[in-house]
């Protein structure tokens, strides 16, 4: 291959000692790459899924944290600057932040040198945003590497990927000899017993109760059986649900009365050890629960090592296992298993040809021939693909601008044990004002979003969260149905019954966490709270009332899809907006009331969300016409956005007001444009979320900035002859729920760019993604 001379691989993906199987997966891939080139410079470049990082060996020459977009572009600028030859890249889209991992793609598009792409997930149903997400990375590879027949088949007949541009290359596995299993098993004290094996890193998914369940029928006609569990909780539910799944296995083996044969081994072994273990193994178990799982590094370990497999049909053990390398038994059924394990048990050679077909087979997985494989994509990639030029820096007039840093000093200033103050003086918080249910509800959703964002704030935001849920729990009356809004300083409720608006805000914050948050204690309290309330919500009279009900149900549904009495209510409310705009709606006042007054874009965006997720055309053309119409009203002559006044606000027929411009009508405006530019894929409303968002910056009527970078405050109002120097919690968060929103849609503007629609639902569950490699 003329002019394919490789020199520096940069290898992008997890890396030990993170506990995960792509970290295992590229740490071993590099290692076997640099032992079969030593005239290649091999370095790696990881995803952090925290803060502090790891303890990287001195090949990690650079390190990204996983939802720090910046990051993905300086890293493309470290790659290209250090003359790197040839990019591998491992993805999986669980490993990259934004939506659907779209963030790497943002590191992609900036190389300037061949990339060569190992997908570790190739979902047979992607929903919009990974299927946007793999085509465009496929696009900008070189070579796409996958590691199955049902993989390469997957991505020319879903995602459209030429089969001229596709490398077939087998997940690889450490070269073992064939040895009797007995040679270890006086390493780990199981000495003359028959030792069957699962390993890997522990969720839910992974079936291993079905396992303990088929333990009974075979310890009855091979009562030397043992049974051990290696590997440690996977870091990413441990962090979520603790050690439940793990007590709840130990819990169900004492019930049998088969603590005997069980063993948990509860840690993360080196590769040494684990070799050591499958050595030791009779038989090996992957009783996986999901069918879609294309590529598993421990089957294909055992697979190697000349192990007797039983797995359950999942795509990869279908094919790694066809050919009596293996038996395959039903998902979830523990007399399937035992019959398996006993006939391998009762019938010792059938056993051993099954492991001699496995090891010989295993041989063309060994890494030393496996980075040869990929040694020769490289060189494909490298004399076939055309090398990228440097992309030029675009003039001011051609980007987006950049988002200020995210700042929680004065959020954080304004919060107490109670939950966050209602005012400030200047940035002093006020204690005469006292707190409202109101603000605390605005808060609880940028608590939710920052931990979504991710970086070093988000270890911020569970305690911040915790305390506004509950004051929002504090707030509600269960006699009344309904959340009281005024709370002093001494803790007095100064009213019995709040406003509507407050009640629905409440909704629209719980609705939030249900939707969004990864902690249960949160989201389970959020929802009870939240079908408590949603009754009296029904009986309101105030349209944005019902506009922030339906923002919060429409988050509820994220985790409840199926709530029929979330989506009834849902529908009520929103055909009661559909009809006032009827009402209202003349050539020249497409509006849903005969005034503008405050938090006016959230009646758009409520109608045209509810529209896009109950099949309602006329809603969500309505909506978007309505909220088209509300933009330009906001325009000054200079094109600046100028939201209506607070000074007597804009009556139909009458002079409209250009101040006093208060912060929630700029944030309302971002977050509905961003919705309809999620909805249409049109990027003129992403140029007007922009447009709103700047007026926090000083690009507005009078040129000052509302936005305080030295406390992270927000000023009150923009008056007429400046801005209002209080730093309210209104303010405050109306601005930052508008930047948590914009740096959240930075990530999504590729994707829209490609047609993706928001999800119908939101899977929330801590277990490893579908069809990811596990090791």
């Amino acid at each position: 291959m003329e002019g394919a001379r490789i020199r520096r691989v940069a290898f992008v993906g997890n890396y030990l000692p993170r506990q995960c199987g792509i970290a295992t997966f590229t740490t071993d891939l590099c290692e076997a790459v640099a032992a079969a080139a030593s005239e290649l410079t091999c370095f790696a470049v990881p995803i952090n899924d925290r803060t502090d990082g790891y303890a990287y060996p001195p090949r990690v020459r650079f390190e990204i944290p996983e939802e720090d977009l910046t990051a993905y572009r300086r890293a493309a600028e470290f790659l290209n600057i250090n003359d790197v030859d040839v990019v591998c890249l491992q993805h999986e889209y669980g490993i990259f932040g934004g939506p659907a991992g779209s963030h790497v793609l943002t590191l992609v598009r900036e190389l300037r040198m061949p990339v060569v792409t190992t997908l570790h997930t190739i979902l047979r149903e992607p929903d919009a945003e990974q299927r946007a997400v793999l085509e465009e990375l496929a696009a900008l590879s070189d070579r796409v590497v996958v590691m199955t027949q049902r993989g390469k088949e997957f991505l020319q007949s879903i995602y459209g990927v030429p089969e001229s541009k596709i490398d077939l290359i087998p997940h690889g596995i450490p070269d073992v000899p064939f040895v009797d299993p007995n040679f270890y098993k006086d390493r780990f004290g199981v000495e003359g017993k028959i030792v069957l094996l699962t390993f890997g890193l522990l969720s839910r998914n992974k079936g291993i109760e079905y396992v303990i369940e088929a333990l009974p029928a075979v310890l009855e006609r091979h009562p030397h059986v043992v049974y051990i569990v290696l590997g440690a909780t996977h870091p990413h539910v441990r962090q979520v649900e603790g050690e439940s799944y793990r007590l709840f296995l130990q819990r169900r083996v004492r019930e049998l009365g088969i603590e005997e044969h069980v063993i948990f081994h509860n840690r993360f072994v080196s590769l040494e050890e684990l070799v050591e273990f499958i050595g030791a193994a009779d038989i090996y178990l992957t009783p996986y629960l999901n069918r879609e799982q294309i590529t598993s590094g421990t089957l294909a370990y055992t697979v190697g090592c000349g192990k007797a497999v039983i797995s359950t049909p999942y795509w990869h053990a279908e094919e790694l296992l066809a050919d009596g390398r293996g038996i395959l038994v039903p998902f979830r059924d523990a007399d399937a298993i035992a019959k398996a394990i006993n006939r391998l048990l009762d019938n010792e050679a059938e056993r051993h040809a099954i492991r001699k077909r496995a090891y010989l087979y295993g041989r063309q997985m060994i890494w030393p021939v496996v980075a040869q494989r990929y040694l020769e994509s490289f060189k494909r990639a490298r004399a076939t693909g055309t090398t990228r030029t440097r992309v030029a820096i675009p003039a001011l007039n051609q980007r987006p601008g950049d988002l200020p840093m995210l700042k929680l000093d004065h959020l954080k200033r304004l919060t107490d044990d109670t939950g966050i103050l209602q005012h400030a003086t200047y940035s002093v918080p006020n204690y005469n004002e006292g707190y409202t249910t109101d603000d605390n509800a605005r808060a609880l959703i940028v608590a939710v979003l920052v931990e979504e964002l991710g970086g070093k704030t988000a270890t911020e935001a569970p305690e911040l969260a915790t305390r506004y849920l509950a004051f929002l729990w504090h707030a509600f009356n269960p006699e009344t149905g309904r959340f009281r809004n005024f709370l002093d300083y001494n803790r007095n409720w100064l009213e019995a019954v709040g406003s509507e608006d407050s009640h629905a805000r409440a909704l629209w914050g719980l609705g939030y966490v249900v939707g969004r948050s990864r902690r249960t204690g949160l989201w389970k309290l959020a929802g009870r709270l939240f079908e408590e309330a949603l009754p009296a919500a029904l009986r309101f009279a105030n349209p944005r009332a019902w506009a922030f009900t339906i923002l919060g149900i429409q988050e509820y549904l994220r985790r409840f899809y199926g709530d029929r009495t979330a989506q009834q209510a849902r529908k009520k409310l929103a055909d009661r907006l559909f009809k006032l705009y009827q009402k209202h709606r003349r050539d020249d006042w497409r509006w849903f009331e005969d005034r503008l007054t405050y938090a006016n874009a959230r009646l758009p965006q409520a109608l045209m969300m509810a529209g896009k997720w109950t099949d309602r055309s006329e809603w969500v053309e309505a909506g978007l016409e309505a909220l088209r119409w509300l933009v330009h009203v906001q325009l000054d002559e200079q094109g600046y956005f100028a939201p209506i006044g607070n000074d007597g606000f804009y009556v139909q027929g009458q002079q409209r007001p250009y101040f006093d411009q208060q912060p929630i009508e700029a944030n309302a405006t971002v977050s509905a444009c961003l919705e309809a530019y999620r909805i249409t894929n049109d990027a003129f409303w992403y140029r007007e979320a922009q447009r709103a968002f700047d007026w926090f910056l000083g690009r507005n009527q009078l040129g000052l900035p509302l936005y305080d970078p030295s406390t992270g405050g927000c000023y009150d109002g923009l008056q007429p002859n400046g801005v209002n120097e209080n730093q309210g919690a209104e303010s405050t968060l109306a601005f930052l729920l508008s930047l948590l929103e914009m740096k959240l849609a930075e990530a999504y503007l590729p994707l829209q760019q490609k047609g993706v629609e928001p999800k119908t639902a939101r899977s929330l569950q801590p277990a490893i993604p579908a069809g990811s490699v596990e090791v």
